[in-house]
């Protein structure tokens, strides 16, 4: 990310050079380097094709809502789950306020504070520098609080109703390292670095006040929000998310995806204008599935793997007739006409990470899908396929998280995070 002259730095945006002394680093995996680049894009519109991703677009963070829930996917994740380790509510809200400034400057392309190098020599630098000379990406950050957050801070009645614990479902086998977390930021960039670079500063502003508690790289875009879009694929070679919501459906987004007034009671109205997020890291028997015949593949999902096409239809729009696939057809059990009409947002990442020491590879699909209600989205289409999905025999649940997403920065003079701690206390 570009140097940006101190002249159009305002000292209000970001902590001083010298209150960083003393925050050292956070111990973060690096990703790997992609093309970059720097024109102006809202928050909806068309997923860019490869010479568009070059440009390196930045997305608009101020909004009604926050960026990256209903903005065009781009292609790489760093997602990160946060464990709050500091008691003093002013000191975390003065966290939130600084990562604010930090995030609406790097989804600018600009880099943090004073930047990463020119300033004292005696202290850490505003900025860690692997951005430099790298353009926007597309780079959008949200943010979301866990249920284990308002145990903090004097914040138990404005846990929203909605934000409830996950039953347990069958076939679940979690990592308890990678399950759970206060807080979470969600990076996505069509460059992994500058991902990579957000996260890690983020970390570094939070250190001492926040922790990262697991984290997850994903590359490769398993759904869409933009209409008529190539719809992409996941790492079981098929086409993935082809009824998703798209960003500029904003009557579907009014009523599945965004938080209205009614949903809340008085003390969590802070969430107006929010949404919730399921993360789950759901392993794929890569292994057993390749040596699976592909009529059997097809089956197993309900679609032909070329195409896309539901069963005994042409084209993968085609309206599917659900009774032409088998009964544990994966299509078939998620469709929302066989769900009461549930509908959710889906912005899941590819991921591999390495074998597990036998030989296998740790690879599958982590799963990012956003809603009004998590107990009427996610939580009734969970049922159901942990219960007869043929799937399933290919899949693992092995980590799991549920957030409260709150409403976007509305300007310069909001911050993450606001509506919360504004209703709560007489924060500013």
């Amino acid at each position: 990310m570009a140097e940006t002259p101190k002249s159009e730095t305002p000292k209000s945006e970001s902590p001083s050079r010298r209150s960083l002394i003393g925050w050292g680093g956070a111990g973060l995996a690096l990703g790997a380097v992609a093309a970059g680049g720097a024109v102006a894009m809202s928050r909806v519109g068309e997923d860019v094709d490869p010479a568009g991703a070059e440009t390196g677009a930045a997305v608009a963070f101020h909004g009604t809502n926050q960026a990256g829930i209903a903005t065009p996917v781009q292609d790489r994740l760093h997602f990160a789950a946060f464990d709050v380790k500091t008691d003093d509510r002013a000191e975390f809200v003065q966290m939130l306020k600084d990562w604010t400034a930090a995030a609406r400057r790097m989804t600018g392309g600009h880099a943090v504070g004073d930047g990463a190098y020119g300033g004292l020599a005696e202290a850490p630098p505003d900025d860690t520098g692997e951005a430099l000379g790298l353009k926007p990406s597309r780079l959008t950050l949200t943010i979301g609080f866990g249920p284990s957050f308002f145990e903090r801070f004097g914040l138990q009645d404005a846990r929203p109703e909605a934000l409830v614990d996950l039953p347990q479902f069958p076939g679940e086998n979690f990592d308890k390292s990678r399950t759970g977390g206060d807080l979470c930021v969600q990076a996505c960039a069509d460059d992994p670095q500058v991902a990579v670079h957000a996260i890690r500063n983020l970390a570094r502003i939070g250190f001492g006040k926040v922790a990262i508690r697991w984290s997850q790289l994903g590359f490769g875009k398993t759904s869409s929000t933009t209409p008529g879009a190539q719809t992409p694929r996941n790492l079981m070679g098929f086409k993935d998310g082809t009824r998703n919501i798209a960003g500029t459906e904003t009557d579907r987004l009014k009523k599945f995806v965004w938080v209205a007034e009614g949903d809340t009671t008085k003390n969590s109205a802070w969430m107006t204008g929010g949404s919730y997020l399921v993360a789950r890291r759901i392993r794929m028997n890569v292994e057993t599935w390749d040596r699976t015949s592909l009529q059997e593949q097809e089956d197993v999902f309900g679609r032909d793997k070329g195409e896309g096409a539901a069963v005994g239809k042409a084209k993968e729009h085609d309206p599917p007739f659900l009774k032409a696939m088998k009964p544990d057809a994966h299509v078939r059990l998620a469709h929302p006409d066989t769900n009461g009409g549930v509908t959710i947002l889906r912005r899941g990442y590819s991921f591999t990470d390495g074998t597990d020491g036998l030989g296998r590879l740790d690879a599958g699909l982590f799963f990012l899908a956003y809603q009004r209600d998590v107990r009427k989205g996610f939580i009734p289409l969970q049922r159901r396929l942990s219960a007869t999905d043929a799937l399933n025999e290919y899949i693992q649940h092995v980590g799991s998280a549920v957030f409260a997403v709150p409403p976007g920065v509305r300007d310069q003079d909001d911050w993450w995070g606001s509506t919360l701690f504004s209703k709560n206390a007489k924060e500013s």
